[in-house]
């Protein structure tokens, strides 16, 4: 029944394709990002959990 209903939808074969589109755009998008840090970012950003000289810091 959903195949005949699908199969109904005029051109409906584009949505995968864009479907696949974004999703590797997405990805390729974040692999670039992440290449392109700057590796001082990096440092600092994995080194907050860690560090008790903050100000924002809520502890007594």
């Amino acid at each position: 029944m959903y195949k005949e209903i699908l199969r109904s939808i005029d051109n409906i074969e584009i949505y995968p394709i864009l479907s696949l589109i974004i999703f590797l755009l997405f990805f390729i998008g974040m692999f670039i990002w992440v290449v392109k840090t700057p590796k001082d970012h990096i440092r600092h950003m994995e080194s907050l959990p860690f560090d008790e000289n903050d100000s924002t810091s809520h502890q007594p």
